[in-house]
């Protein structure tokens, strides 16, 4: 592929030289200036910045010198940092599946980005500021009021929540593991991936590319200007799913990715009740900043409950789960750091998550467990048995050998496993700006950053700001977790 596209420049390229030299004449002086001067103006091509934040941010040519220039720095050695990003998936041929029975349930996910815990209501309330109109959309939601991310990054998250697998599973592991879409599709399920994400953002485009959907979209698809970090607009994917749900056959799995809570946010000024509000991210505006994110939450929440509500009045509602959370958290400032991907601290990873199930939909059990696990500390890797014991694949006799990969427990049933989670945003899928990682077990976590000179040792229920470290050896059994699998400290390699 690069060959065919590049050869006919390069070709055109050589024909230009060629016919300049033979009709335009030089002065010789000219000539041995230009000759000195070209390998310099060469290296300012691969060296000079560019810019992606829009179309033409710069022109084609800059951005391709840019490219070649990060290339040339990675293959001598003169930039250490390596840029994992996600690659094309390379799944197992997954055998023929068939649901158990009573199990012809639709389920919708609705995953969003950057959302705290404490920037949403999970279980419905008389007023809930920042999310009125998803609150009053679905009331007798069934809220998970401690779930937590496995990392703050998108791309790990996608992959923890699609496959089941920690984090650190590794890059094969990661890109070669069945995803939800995959299970769905062997049990002839129609899918759908609906995302206003810009899936050029770091070819975030190639870990999707290949998922077995009916529908898919990302935020080009939407709007050929989209911004590359804030997407399309939300209200855009809302109206695309309101499209193209209703012409899925049942029983269906999809998911409705919106991505406008990511940085810098999409705020609407004629609706943005947190007041006093700014875009700054000086330190002295860090309350108007947090504001200016919660009109963020604000402004989505209204395509998200506009979506809430199509899906409640339509013919296939009453057999339809819906299963909502965010793919981690956001920080302002509690721990010395702005945003995600930065930490393990909870701001980054408590997240909202609930379930709404009409009448019908879950068996007596299922119901009572769901309750049952209102105020029990869950993660994402819980997220991927659920929503397949929610499609009825969770037990499928042939899939044992993908169970035995994944560390999480159906939220549907009682027989939950207390495992030693790992916590990490440096992963095969993504890697980090700077490297921090723990492991959580009940209340304690164990977490470091590349600062951190130990590890620092947190109970979450009884300091859940994380503020007052433990003595280690309250997390001794987390601190031997974290040695086997990271090998060292953050930042500290030997």
């Amino acid at each position: 592929h690069l060959l065919t596209s590049m050869l006919p420049v390069a070709a055109a390229a050589v024909a230009m030289v060629l016919v300049g030299a033979r009709f335009v004449h030089t002065p010789r002086r000219v000539g041995r200036w230009a000759l000195a001067l070209s390998p310099l103006l060469l290296l300012g091509c691969l060296l000079i910045p560019c810019s992606y934040r829009s179309v033409q941010g710069s022109t084609p040519d800059v951005i391709y010198f840019h490219a070649m220039g990060g290339l040339l720095k990675q293959l001598t050695g003169v930039s250490k940092k390596r840029h994992v990003r996600p690659m094309r998936r390379t799944p197992p041929r997954l055998p023929p599946l068939t649901a158990t029975a009573g199990t012809k349930r639709n389920v919708l996910l609705i995953l969003t980005e950057s959302i705290r815990a404490d920037a949403a209501c999970s279980d419905h309330r008389d007023s809930c500021p920042t999310m009125p109109f998803s609150n009053a959309a679905v009331p007798d939601r069934m809220p998970l009021l401690q779930m937590r991310a496995n990392s703050s990054t998108t791309a790990i998250e996608l992959a923890v929540l699609w496959s089941g697998l920690q984090p650190t599973a590794g890059r094969a592991a990661l890109h070669h593991a069945p995803l939800l879409f995959d299970y769905a599709h062997a049990a002839q399920r129609q899918t759908a991936y609906w995302s206003s994400h810009h899936m050029m953002f770091a070819n975030s485009r190639l870990f999707v590319e290949d998922l077995p959907t009916r529908f898919r979209c990302g935020a080009t698809h939407l709007d050929p200007l989209a911004d590359v970090d804030v997407g399309a607009d939300d209200r855009l994917l809302t109206a695309r799913i309101k499209q193209q749900l209703p012409l899925l056959k049942e029983p269906f799995f999809a998911v409705a990715h919106y991505g406008n809570t990511h940085v810098p946010y999409l705020v609407d000024p004629d609706d943005a009740p947190f007041q006093p509000a700014a875009a700054s991210k000086a330190p002295q505006h860090n309350e108007q900043y947090h504001n200016y994110y919660l009109n963020a939450v604000h402004r989505q929440d209204k395509t998200v409950g506009e979506l809430l509500r199509f899906v409640r009045a339509a013919p296939f509602s009453q057999r339809t789960v819906i299963v909502y959370t965010s793919d981690h958290g956001e920080q302002f400032r509690e721990h010395g750091q702005l945003g995600h991907t930065g930490s393990v601290f909870d701001v980054e990873l408590h997240v909202p998550a609930w379930i709404d199930a009409p009448p019908g939909t879950l068996n007596d059990n299922e119901r009572e467990a769901l309750r049952r696990y209102r105020e029990r500390r869950v993660f994402h890797t819980d997220m991927t048995p659920t929503l397949l014991d929610l499609m009825g694949l969770w037990t499928a006799a042939s899939l044992r050998s993908f169970r035995a990969k994944m560390v999480g427990s159906s939220l549907l049933r009682d027989d939950y496993r207390d495992a030693t989670l790992l916590l990490s945003n440096c992963s095969g899928v993504w890697g980090c700006a700077f490297e921090n990682w723990g492991a959580m077990r009940g209340p304690l976590k164990l977490l470091a950053r590349e600062w951190d000179r130990q590890w620092l040792c947190y109970d979450v229920v009884v300091d859940p700001r994380e503020l007052s470290p433990l003595p280690l050896a309250r997390c001794n059994g987390l601190v031997m977790a974290a040695e086997t699998a990271y090998t060292h400290l953050p930042g500290k390699a030997p």
